[in-house]
């Protein structure tokens, strides 16, 4: 632990940097925090072998055994604890079970905790890989406890706000950030079929899927391919309109944003949906690709309608909005440029980095 800062903060999280949650809330944010006087040292739960092995069921005995390397870590980190300001808990310390560790680390010499919400973690979810059984295994009234818990709570949606001040807890705004050096518009255009993609996780494909029937029957009217990244099926098919399913990297991801033409950022209009922060809008804005978006949770408050992305809810919105893209170079341009203008103007590392510091300060009283 760095003495150079003026405050020093101990990060835990469930998962480590391979996540977006905690590469983009947390670990990005270390050097433009220690420029500010906040220094913290990053501690996830699982490490990446426990990552690699938990959304595959035939995996269990190495997940459990990442499970036990998990609660080593923690039980260090209630030893070290003491050594810091402040915690912060990216949604929560270990990845199942009750708020054990936070209470005994926010316990031992009272140390405030800010706890880092990018998700609406306090509504119950089904997992793809393990059912309702994960459910009850993220103990189901854990993250109502750490919001009550918690010194001051940061949040990346106004709807994530406006849930935590209803609860009577502090909460402060942490919009999504990227790096905007390392998110870039590619530099020359594409050549042959334009290119339309989508990029995710297991989790959120459920949300991209229904959409395949509208891209089937665009593709008899207009050429273009479809790149699916990180939905993790074994096939995918969009009728006349050639699929490339491509497994996720994270050196890669960058490149692979600036790589499309055109983005897709189909939601769903629930609950869960609703508290997301709009990540993958940010990443399209400062990547410089012209997408459309459901106007849903933070991805329906985040760029500006019109001048750096579309909107759409209906099956006929969505193939419309896409047509139009695809059938029009100069709005593609516009909005591309519009939307990196806006990703430099609202969603940098630095943006991100001054709230989480001032959040970490107000915590300490």
């Amino acid at each position: 632990m760095s003495s150079s800062a003026d405050v020093q903060v101990l990060a835990l999280a469930s998962y480590p940097v391979e996540s977006a949650a905690t590469r983009f809330r947390v670990e990005q944010l270390l050097p433009a925090l220690a420029t500010r006087g906040v220094d913290v040292d990053l501690v996830p739960f699982l490490d990446t072998a426990g990552y690699q092995a938990l959304y595959d069921r035939r995996r269990l005995p190495d997940t459990a055994a990442a499970f036990g390397r998990g609660v080593a870590r923690r039980l260090r980190d209630l030893w070290t604890a003491r050594r810091y300001d402040a915690v912060l808990v990216q949604r929560e310390a270990m990845l199942a079970g009750p708020p054990v560790f936070e209470a005994l680390l926010t316990g031992i010499g009272r140390t405030p905790m800010v706890l880092d919400l990018d998700d609406a973690t306090w509504i119950g979810y089904d997992s793809p890989t393990y059912g309702r059984l994960a459910r009850f295994a993220k103990w189901p009234t854990k993250a109502l406890g750490l919001i009550d818990r918690a010194a001051v709570v940061t949040c990346g949606s106004s709807a994530i706000v406006a849930f935590v001040e209803g609860r009577g807890a502090i909460a402060r705004l942490v919009p999504p950030a990227v790096d905007t050096e390392l998110f870039l518009p590619r530099p020359s255009s594409t050549d042959g079929d334009l290119l339309v993609g989508w990029i995710g996780t297991h989790s959120t494909w459920p949300y991209l899927e229904p959409l395949l029937a509208t891209l089937r029957s665009l593709g008899d009217d207009v050429s273009f391919r479809l790149r699916i990244i990180g939905a993790r099926q074994s096939r995918i098919e969009a009728g006349p309109v050639a699929v490339e399913n491509v497994a996720w990297s994270r050196d890669r991801e960058p490149a692979d944003f600036a790589s499309l033409d055109v983005g897709l950022y189909p939601l769903k209009d629930d609950e869960w949906a609703r508290g997301k922060s709009g990540l993958k809008s940010v990443q399209y804005l400062a990547s410089g690709v012209p997408f459309v978006a459901s106007p849903v949770g933070g991805a329906g408050q985040i760029g500006d309608p019109g001048v750096t992305h579309l909107v759409a809810s209906t099956d006929g919105e969505w193939r419309e909005a896409v047509r139009r893209l695809l059938t029009d170079h100069q709005l593609r341009r516009r909005m591309g440029r519009a939307g990196r203008e806006h990703a430099l103007a609202h969603h940098t590392v630095n943006h991100a980095a001054d709230s989480m510091a001032n959040a970490l300060r107000e915590a300490l009283g």
